[in-house]
């Protein structure tokens, strides 16, 4: 026993010599930043650079040698960049609220705990905001992998002028929270996609006929912090900030369900290799106009990874048509596939291009 108390204590001690060492590293670190923070404001910079954040996201990846997992070593250069933003300037971010909601989980997986976020009532809203200067990103649901296209967010891009900077694929895991016992539950709340990504566990348990839709999963939450006879289906994060217990962990009938969500802001993103061109468009009102735009991005050997239409605020039943191209919109391919697609277009706008999204958070 003395031998290995012994061991412990030299284990320790190493411990804290190698942490004394990390300290001192971010230290340096924070005073780089803070001086990248003062030349970024004489030039009138933005204080989040996408490109550069996927940047030092891909280099650390590459110098990690274990035994920690990639996953690790990113989560934890995400909340130090999340600080280091908050020594250039503090960034105020939007998301769709209230607080403990799926985009906010989003937005926190992506920024980081120290930045400031401000919660909306409506996505629209967060364009809004962007538009009007009151905050600096916004974080918008777009797609998600069983409900498709969330229509609120590609129709405010049609009367908005941001610019989308970077993707966020978050891992969509839903829980039973509550305050009281799982066989007191008389009521689970949650908003309806909740309930239809759920629906077998629902099913299998009995509590299909318990269901009343709510306005989000946070305010789901919230009514079940104050009534034991309550059950919310929502995020860990809606728990924890409500004070809920979780009463079944991940009941999603699709343990691979992914919402993919977009940074909104006022500039696009510097290409590193790896980037998204998301486009809006109108077809030239003449037969085949839609085959030519596809077949111009075909023959340039772009691919196209998302396309949905939505209707046309152009003319009455007409539709207009988001998309998602792989490339840069500055590249040569994607350039040039957007200018020969743009002659077949009533209208053709790049909305942003950006750093594609290489992992699920």
């Amino acid at each position: 026993m003395d031998d290995s108390n012994a061991k412990l204590d030299a284990l320790r001690a190493r411990i804290d010599h190698l942490d004394q060492r990390i300290v001192e590293a971010l230290s340096e670190r924070a005073r780089v930043v803070i001086d990248i923070g003062e030349t970024k404001r004489s030039a009138g910079t933005p204080s989040y650079v996408p490109d550069r954040e996927r940047g030092v996201l891909d280099r650390v990846r590459k110098l990690n040698e274990g035994p920690l997992s990639d996953q690790t070593i990113a989560a934890i250069y995400r909340e130090l960049m999340s600080g280091s933003l908050v020594l250039e300037r503090p960034p105020r971010i939007a998301y769709l609220g209230p607080a403990g909601s799926f985009s906010h989980l989003a937005a926190s997986r992506k920024f980081g705990s120290t930045v400031e976020y401000e919660a909306l009532e409506h996505i629209s809203a967060c364009f809004d905001e962007i538009e009007r200067g009151r905050v600096d990103l916004g974080v918008v649901p777009v797609e998600n992998s069983v409900g498709g296209g969330i229509v609120d967010t590609l129709d405010a891009f049609t009367a908005r002028e941001v610019a989308i900077c970077a993707e966020i694929n978050l891992g969509v895991h839903h829980h039973l929270l509550g305050n009281g016992p799982f066989d007191g539950v008389e009521t689970v709340c949650s908003k309806p996609e909740a309930f239809v990504q759920c629906r077998k566990w629902l099913t299998e348990t009995g509590l299909t006929n318990k269901t009343q839709p709510v306005a989000s999963t946070s305010k789901a939450a919230e009514m079940a912090a104050g009534d034991p006879t309550i059950a919310a289906i929502g995020s860990k994060l809606a728990g924890d900030i409500f004070g809920l217990s979780v009463l079944a962990d991940r009941i999603e009938d699709d343990p691979n369900n992914v919402t993919r969500f977009l940074v909104i802001g006022r500039e696009s993103a510097r290409p590193t290799g790896d980037d998204k061109t998301a486009i809006y468009f109108n077809a030239s009102d003449r037969p085949g106009a839609l085959v030519e735009v596809l077949d111009a991005f075909r023959r340039a050997g772009v691919n196209m990874t998302f396309i949905q239409s939505r209707p046309s605020r152009l003319r009455r039943f007409d539709y207009a048509f988001f998309a998602d191209l792989v490339g840069h919109a500055d590249s040569e391919d994607v350039g040039a596939a957007i200018t020969e697609a743009r002659a077949h277009c009533l209208d053709l706008k790049v909305l942003g291009t950006f750093p594609r999204a290489v992992e699920v958070v």
